[in-house]
């Protein structure tokens, strides 16, 4: 008995460490997947509760959103009071057998939640003893008893581990010397903590609650992509495949095919039978990027598969079902498409059950600017094995007075350049690279903006801009379609089959 016990512990100490690795591709809610550490260090430590208290670094508090704490959304404590706060400021970890009777023990946490607070075992989460110190992980109520020295040099080893977890989310330090995080964001690798980041935030919410169809609206380069994982991942169906299709890449004649897969022999180079999209997404989620390039012929079909999910194979008859959950995209004005006869009404109207509007970064301010060069600059420096470089104040000035056309895309190829070229680590105006011309869409500092005449329409804007930064890229139609964040054929499709 004795020994299947241990083995259970041991598994429920392993499994922490397996769940969480899993979790960290993905684009999570932060406090879900915190909360899932919380659960197994209980379940480890065999223990009633856990709770990760982090180190706000702008407040200089403790807060935690991430426990087992069905009483409260939030609960906040200063630095200089109770026990989780003295471990957070001496990076000692502490063992209460009583904490009833130990002088330093805050009663208020328990008055707010009703719970009553028997033992305690708390550790400072940091990368080792003279790293700086981003929370504290505490474990409450032993079932058996007080908390042993084995418990506790586990719980060291193991806060190392959640250290390190929470450097491989955006809820690490953007200046890793000090101490606490800086939440930047709700959900795992998308940054941005302004208001009408917030709405997404809350309709990717709601939409992650139900299995209705999301259309996801922006300009290109806005991350319309990131949300989409954020619904899948946060939804029922996390652990179904994801599965996604970009409509601009595929040939007309191919794009049946890719949905709904043929069989042997359906056309000439079909030697064998394949799955189409549809049918790799069952029990998960088909996300169908830039819908509005999709040709007439292919959204009739679609539009049977949207409102039957069924469908055939090409070449085939059996009429086949498959459960996925639908996300579009779409950089286009889909109702304006719609009276130009491009884009089928009634397939309009049944993509936008749930539409969420992806702000471009021009409307998102300045803050939020500067929070993605950081997060960029930082992810970059580590992937390139270089030190984390400064941002002068005139480089941000610089980089917050430009337009970003290309949005976040934009903005981080920016950074990425940058880091590589930053001459002392530091990221001035001249770490960037270089414009070619005067079209180039380099920050304001170093390269004249884009202009046009105001009487232009749309279509002709973006066909002039598209021709201006094919020129500042000295006619390579793959760089340019890189820098503006499209694929190579969407390039020329926007230049006009009479343009080079």
């Amino acid at each position: 008995m004795l020994a299947s016990t241990g083995l259970s512990v041991s598994m429920s100490r392993l499994s922490l460490l397996v769940d969480l690795a899993s979790m960290l591709s993905k684009h999570c809610d932060l406090d879900a997947l915190l909360g899932v550490a919380c659960e197994r260090v209980a379940a480890a430590l065999e223990a009633e509760r856990a709770t990760l208290w982090l180190v706000d670094a702008e407040r200089r508090d403790l807060f935690t959103k991430v426990a087992l704490l069905p009483e409260l959304d939030e609960l906040r404590q200063p630095l200089d009071r109770g026990i989780a706060g003295f471990v957070a400021r001496t990076g000692n970890t502490v063992q209460v057998d009583d904490a009833a009777s130990d002088e330093r023990f805050d009663k208020s946490a328990d008055a707010a939640t009703g719970y009553t607070t028997r033992t305690m075992l708390v550790a400072p989460i940091r990368l080792g003893p003279s790293e700086p110190i981003h929370g504290v992980v505490q474990v409450l109520n032993r079932h058996t008893g007080i908390f042993s020295d084995a418990d506790a040099r586990y719980l060291d080893a193991l806060s190392t581990q959640l250290a390190r977890v929470l450097s491989l989310t955006t809820l690490k330090s953007l200046e890793p010397s000090l101490a606490g995080v800086k939440p930047v964001g709700e959900y795992n690798h998308v940054v941005g903590r302004s208001e009408v980041m917030a709405r997404v935030y809350q309709r990717v919410r709601q939409a992650a609650q139900t299995d209705a169809v999301v259309l996801l609206m922006g300009e290109t380069g806005t991350g319309k992509g990131l949300f989409a994982r954020a619904v899948h991942d946060n939804s029922a169906r996390a652990a179904g495949p994801f599965v996604v299709i970009d409509c601009t890449t595929l040939p007309n004649e191919l794009v049946e095919s890719e949905l709904f897969g043929h069989e042997r022999g359906a056309f000439t180079s079909a030697d064998r039978m394949q799955r189409g999209k549809v049918e790799q997404a069952d029990a998960g989620t088909l996300f169908i990027d830039e819908v509005g390039d999709l040709p007439l012929p292919a959204q009739a079909k679609l539009l049977r598969f949207v409102q039957e999910r069924c469908f055939e194979r090409v070449g085939g008859r059996e009429t086949r079902r498959t459960d996925a959950r639908l996300i579009f995209a779409t950089h286009r004005d889909l109702e304006e498409r719609v009276r130009a006869g491009t884009f089928r009404e009634d397939l309009y109207y049944r993509i936008r059950v749930v539409p969420i509007v992806v702000p471009p970064l021009r409307e998102r301010g300045d803050a939020e600017v500067v929070m993605l060069v950081q997060h960029f600059a930082e992810h970059y420096a580590k992937r390139y094995s270089r030190p984390l470089p400064s941002l002068p104040e005139a480089t941000l000035a610089a980089l917050k007075a430009h337009r970003w056309p290309g949005n976040v895309r934009e903005l981080e190829h920016w950074v990425e350049s940058a880091v590589v070229l930053a001459p002392e680590d530091v990221l001035d105006a001249q770490s960037f690279a270089a414009p070619r011309g005067p079209s180039a869409h380099a920050p304001t500092t170093s390269a004249a903006l884009f202009t046009a005449p105001r009487d232009l329409t749309l279509a002709e804007l973006e066909r002039r801009y598209v021709l201006a930064v094919l020129d500042a890229c000295e006619g390579n139609k793959t760089k340019a379609a890189e820098q503006l964040g499209v694929a190579r054929n969407t390039l020329t499709r926007l230049l006009g089959k009479d343009k080079p």
